[in-house]
């Protein structure tokens, strides 16, 4: 790496230690140009859609996937892209139940749906996430009513649930009666750490140690809708990612209520409890939404899934996730 090297005079000395005892050598409090650049790279902010929009649709009419929506999931391992998406019966012919599908690509682009899809036929699986952690898959989704559950996997194929997340203030008690949904968990020095919004009127954050009970940091949101009018009438985290030490959450948001014309926006922290929104959100409009930033080995690719998946690539180069 290229140091620069700077050769302090007796002059410039003098006037910083001088300035220093007139503020209490304080930091600044505005940060540089530079540093606001820092918060948001290019590479996790700039993205341009691919040519070859959509890699995946949903099935033709009479599949039990005629439909597709909400978030899904992806991620690259050495098999290639796995991802999993929730898919419906969008003629009206049979039940109403949301179920959850899987396909495969050696490239993220070009797709191959499982033979043996719906992994799950029985159970509502809707905006789900999916953790590997200790050789296994975590899955979390929103089942019945927008109540956040939980499922494992050793081959994410075939899926145990768990029942629904435990949910809990922070004096212990349950959190009201209602929907908690759109759950969205990092791992990090044995914690566990959980996004989930309420109506997509604010996102909470609740923590646990072993996904039996969870327990909120705060009992108000963490990020909430608004001021400005892009995100104002609904909020909901997708996915957290850690970059050169920062944490970033992805998350849709609707200016509009009823709620239409969904976006997606970029936040940044340093602690997983104070976020700071990118200045320049919304980083996607259209109805592209639900995004998902993966790395392909050489730089982050972000997807949007919600009734079709896009794929987007950024206008920069970045460096490997942590």
């Amino acid at each position: 790496m290229e140091q620069r090297v700077e050769i302090i005079t007796t002059a410039t000395l003098i006037t910083t230690l001088a300035v220093c005892f007139a503020t209490g050598c304080r930091p600044a409090e505005t940060p540089s140009p530079a540093a606001a650049v820092d918060e948001f790279p290019s590479a996790l902010v700039d993205f341009v859609p691919y040519e070859g929009n959509p890699v995946f649709t949903a099935a033709g009419p009479g599949s039990w996937d005629s439909g597709i929506l909400e978030r899904g999931w992806i991620l690259r391992d050495e098999s290639g892209y796995r991802m999993w998406y929730t898919g419906y019966d969008a003629d009206g012919a049979g039940d109403d139940l949301l179920r959850l599908g899987y396909a495969t690509s050696p490239d993220g682009l070009a797709w191959t749906r499982h033979a043996g899809n719906p992994l799950v036929d029985d159970l509502w699986i809707e905006d789900m996430m999916v953790v590997r952690h200790q050789g296994r898959y975590i899955m979390f989704a929103e089942g019945v009513g927008d109540r956040a559950h939980w499922l494992e996997s050793t081959d994410g194929l075939s899926w145990t649930p768990h029942g629904r997340l435990d949910v809990r203030t922070t004096d212990g008690e349950p959190i009201s009666d209602g929907p908690y949904g759109t759950p969205t968990v990092w791992v990090e020095g044995g914690t566990w750490y959980l996004f989930y919004e309420r109506n997509d009127a604010g996102i909470w954050l609740a923590t646990s140690k072993d996904r039996t009970t969870w327990t909120n940091v705060q009992d108000e949101p963490v990020i909430a809708a608004g001021p400005e009018a892009y995100d104002r009438h609904a909020v909901a985290v997708n996915q957290i990612v850690k970059h050169q030490g920062r944490y970033y959450a992805y998350y849709h948001a609707s200016a509009h209520q009823p709620w239409r014309d969904w976006t997606t926006n970029v936040a940044v922290s340093d602690d997983l409890i104070d976020w700071k929104k990118y200045p320049g959100n919304p980083i996607l409009e259209e109805n592209k939404s639900s995004g998902i930033l993966v790395h392909d080995g050489q730089k982050y690719r972000l997807y949007t899934m919600h009734y079709r998946v896009d794929v987007h690539f950024p206008g920069a180069p970045s460096v490997a996730p942590e």
